[in-house]
């Protein structure tokens, strides 16, 4: 069977029409036999490249879990069944099992190894600990071993230094040298201002991100992903606690990761949805944090799909692409809520939804 999808594409807002032939999208009827093979799955309504977490943890829900593979199936189960066709795993306890990049019912994953931890800095067993002088050539290994990503927690204790600037500049320079890309984790305002001057290639958080650092990510593509709805549940218990340093801190923090969405946008850095939370398939609530701190609505949806596909290496609705799309009976640009409802999930080309 050869489908048949119509509706409205976004961003362009174009009414097209797509076929499926495979694993791949085609915007030229079939024609011969296969013509008569055709059947209409999507007939009106808006269409969407997959939807995308670009910072999501599947395969346990606490540093202190053990990697469980069926646990791991679990939750890129939920991941499809809510549109989200493409998953960043900007770190694990262990490395993605082979059968990750070979599974087609599950979303594609572009996985960055296990989290690079130096002494101190994070969960104690979590990830792969290794000292700042071994730092590099770890990124290195996981970077090549995984996707081209790497994951480095770049600061962890708010009131305690962050790995120095000149060693992150050191793991991320070995690392662009091989073809990676790397991730750093940052909630300080010395972390955040190290990855960026590091050349980064995101800021995973960035609490405490100097906005004056906005104008450089900018121009040498570091890309911002506040994971607002993993510190939302937080905020109002930090408010409710008795005042202290450490309270004030983490307020001011998260005041200015919503206020970064917006002059970030504004700067011209790609701003992008990753939950970091649980349970799995919630990306569209993310969207709308990012709407609600300042982004207009067709980008806010755009780092959940379109945006996040492009920067990931993957295209958008074109005659060639993979065909992972999702459709939708009412516009989610207008109606935000709606994303996370959406009438139908093709994958790989089956309809999954």
């Amino acid at each position: 069977m050869i489908m048949r999808i119509r509706g409205v594409v976004l961003p362009e807002r174009a009414e097209r029409t797509f076929w499926v032939d495979g694993e791949r999208l085609r915007t030229e009827p079939p024609a011969g036999a296969a013509a008569k093979r055709v059947e209409t799955v999507v007939d009106g309504g808006w269409l969407l490249p997959g939807l995308v977490d670009v910072h999501t943890h599947p395969g346990a829900e606490s540093p202190d879990d053990a990697f469980d593979e069926a646990l791991l199936r679990q939750h890129l189960s939920e991941h499809r069944d809510a549109g989200v066709l493409l998953v960043r795993t900007p770190g694990t306890a262990e490395r993605m099992p082979g059968w990750v990049d070979t599974e087609t019912a599950l979303p594609r994953v572009r996985s960055a190894g296990q989290w690079l931890a130096t002494p101190g800095r994070f969960f104690p067993g979590a990830g792969r600990d290794i000292g700042e002088d071994g730092l590099a050539a770890a990124a290195v290994e996981e970077a090549t071993a995984a996707s081209g990503w790497c994951k480095v927690i770049g600061d962890w204790r708010w009131d305690e230094p962050a790995v120095p600037l000149d060693v992150l500049t050191a793991t991320v320079d070995a690392v662009h040298a091989v073809g990676g890309r790397v991730a750093v984790h940052c909630q300080t305002s010395e972390g955040s201002r190290n990855a960026v001057l590091a050349g980064a290639d995101s800021l995973e958080h960035g609490m405490h991100l100097d906005p004056e650092l906005l104008d450089l990510m900018a121009g040498q593509g570091t890309a911002y992903v506040p994971t607002l709805s993993a510190f939302a549940g937080s905020a109002e218990v930090w408010r409710g606690r008795e005042s202290s340093a450490r309270r004030s801190n983490w307020l001011d923090g998260w005041q200015g990761m919503i206020d970064n969405v917006r002059l970030a946008h504004e700067a011209g850095v790609t701003v992008l949805a990753g939950t970091d939370t649980f349970p799995c398939g919630t990306v569209a609530s993310e969207s709308q944090w990012l709407l609600r701190a300042g982004m207009p609505a067709e980008e806010a949806l755009g780092a959940a799909s379109w945006t996040a596909r492009d920067w990931l290496g993957l295209p958008g609705l074109v005659d060639g692409a993979p065909a992972d799309l999702v459709a939708y009976d009412q516009d989610p640009v207008a109606e935000p809520a709606a994303l996370g409802q959406p009438m139908r999930v093709i994958l790989r080309g089956r309809i999954v939804r």
